[in-house]
């Protein structure tokens, strides 16, 4: 049995429905903090909370193996302990979303990623650590008001990222749970191709007709740009130095694992602007 956790949520959901179609959908838990909110994947559901242990118990209940998505709170990396510690009570093999470079990189985003990672590591469970560069998804706001602000803002300079679509890295995740020869292994995942910026503006010009260019801004200045489209504040302090970290090239590496784990191209962030706006 595959139990996914954080299935309710956009990765998680989307690699429920790439396990049914490679496994039989009785051989799949779909695992929730909301069980409600995962009701209609087609799988059984179970409630699974980060916060009570209790249930991440019950959750991985009879599992061969278990995918713990990571969580978004401020405190996760104390959250995820509860999976990685009944995922190895279970005698199941841990499958953990991690960050790029987690173990080298400055990024504050991947603080708890690291910590994450050193805790399985240490904790004896037989584990596969996915690494994932960017998801196409997460520019979805700033592709939308780009056409009317004339213009993408960031902080990342000529800094490029190689990002892929939520479906590429659900793919992996899958082929990874379903397949053999993973144990042990940390794949750094990204797209095919990496773009800047500048990049970006220019395929929203190209689908849209009208000017878009790249304005870079001071860290400081462009978290507070975020901050007023709605990004709580610490949170944009974390996105702008995302920023400054792509400057460095921490996202431009294209080692080509995800290609060969889902056995097709990525998504370009071109067809993801396309499929966006056109």
């Amino acid at each position: 049995m595959i139990v996914v956790t954080g299935a309710s949520g956009h990765l998680g959901r989307l690699v429920v429905e790439e396990l049914t179609k490679r496994v039989p959908a009785a051989q799949v838990v779909a695992a929730a903090r909301t069980p409600q909110k995962a009701a209609d994947l087609g799988v059984e559901v179970r409630e699974a909370d980060y916060d009570r242990p209790e249930t991440i118990e019950a959750a991985v209940r009879r599992a061969a193996r278990v995918l713990l998505i990571s969580g978004v709170e401020p405190q996760r990396a104390r959250q995820h302990t509860a999976v990685v510690d009944a995922a190895k009570r279970a005698g199941a093999v841990l499958v953990y979303t991690s960050a790029p470079k987690a173990d080298t990189t400055e990024a504050a985003l991947a603080a708890d990623h690291r910590a994450t990672e050193e805790y399985i590591k240490a904790s004896g469970v037989t584990y596969t650590i996915l690494r994932n560069n960017w998801y196409n998804e997460v520019y979805d706001p700033a592709i939308a008001a780009a056409p009317q602000l004339g213009a993408v803002y960031g902080a990342s300079g000529d800094g490029r990222v190689a990002s892929a679509s939520r479906a590429d890295y659900a793919a992996a995740a899958a082929a990874v749970l379903t397949g053999e020869g993973h144990d042990g292994q940390v794949y750094e995942l990204a797209g095919d191709t990496a773009w800047s910026r500048a990049d970006l503006a220019a395929e929203i010009s190209k689908v849209t007709g009208k000017e878009v260019v790249y304005r870079d801004l001071p860290k400081d200045e462009y978290a507070g740009v975020l901050a007023g489209t709605g990004v709580p504040a610490p949170f944009a302090e974390i996105l702008a130095d995302v920023d400054v970290n792509v400057s460095r090239d921490w996202l431009a590496d294209t080692p080509g694992t995800l290609r060969e784990l889902i056995g097709r191209p990525t998504r370009t962030i071109g067809d993801h602007v396309r499929s966006l706006l056109a």
